[in-house]
C-alpha cells in the first residue's frame, strides 16, 4: 500500500501537512463516533482518511496521541472570567463536567486514562498533555493572582491539582452530573481550606 493512498493529500514529510493532518482527524472523529474506544484503530482511522498508515504514525507516534489530539480538537469549554476565582473555577467546572458528560470527549478521556495505566506510550502521552502547557485552572488561578486574590507562595499548579483530581475523579465514576452546590462546596475547600478557625 502507497504510503499516501490519495495523491492530493501527499505527505511533505515529517511536518504536518494540514489537509492531510485535518482529514486524518476528522477520520478519527468519525470513527469513534461510529465504532467507539473499542473499535477505534490506525488501520481504521488510515482507511477513512485514504492517508497510509505510515504517515499517520509519522505524526502521532501511537493510537493515545492522536486520541488527545482528537480530544483537544473536540473540547470546547467556556472559561468563565467573572472577576472572582470562586466563580470562576465553579463554573469552569461546571461546563467542564456539561461537555464530557453531553459529547464523547468524556468517553475518549476516561478511556485514554484507562489505557494509561497498562500502555507505557498512552501514559507518556497523557503525561506530555498534562505536563505540556499551562491548564485552563492554572490560567484561571494565575488571573485571580494579578487581581490580588491569590497569596504570595501559592502554587498554582498544584491548585489546579488538585481541582483536575476532583474532575478526574468524577470523570472516572461517572459522575458528571454532580449538582453545581457540590461543585461550589469542594472548591471552597480548596480555596479556604478545612482548618477550625484560630487552629
Amino acid at each position: 500500500m502507497a504510503e499516501d493512498a490519495d495523491p492530493a493529500r501527499r505527505s511533505i514529510g515529517a511536518r504536518r501537512n494540514p489537509d492531510s493532518a485535518g482529514a486524518i482527524l476528522e477520520a478519527a472523529e468519525a470513527v469513534l463516533v461510529e465504532a467507539g474506544y473499542a473499535g477505534f484503530s490506525i488501520e481504521a482511522v488510515a482507511r477513512r482518511a485514504r492517508a497510509g498508515k505510515p504517515t499517520i504514525y509519522r505524526w502521532w507516534p501511537s493510537k493515545a496521541a492522536l486520541l488527545l489530539d482528537v480530544y483537544q480538537r473536540q473540547k470546547r469549554v467556556d472559561i468563565p472570567d467573572t472577576g472572582r476565582l470562586e466563580e470562576d473555577l465553579v463554573g469552569f467546572l461546571n461546563n467542564l463536567f456539561r461537555h464530557w458528560r453531553d459529547t464523547s470527549s468524556g468517553s475518549v478521556f476516561r478511556s485514554l486514562i484507562a489505557e494509561a495505566q497498562s500502555d507505557e506510550t498512552a501514559s507518556a502521552a497523557l503525561a506530555d498533555y498534562t505536563l505540556g502547557r499551562p491548564s485552563h485552572t492554572v490560567l484561571i488561578v494565575e488571573r485571580a493572582r494579578q487581581r490580588g486574590e491569590v497569596a504570595d507562595g501559592i502554587d498554582s499548579a498544584l491548585v489546579a491539582d488538585l481541582i483536575s483530581s476532583y474532575a478526574w475523579k468524577h470523570l472516572l465514576t461517572n459522575r458528571l452530573d454532580e449538582d453545581e452546590q457540590t461543585i461550589r462546596k469542594a472548591v471552597g475547600y480548596v480555596l479556604r481550606g478545612i482548618g477550625a478557625p484560630g487552629k
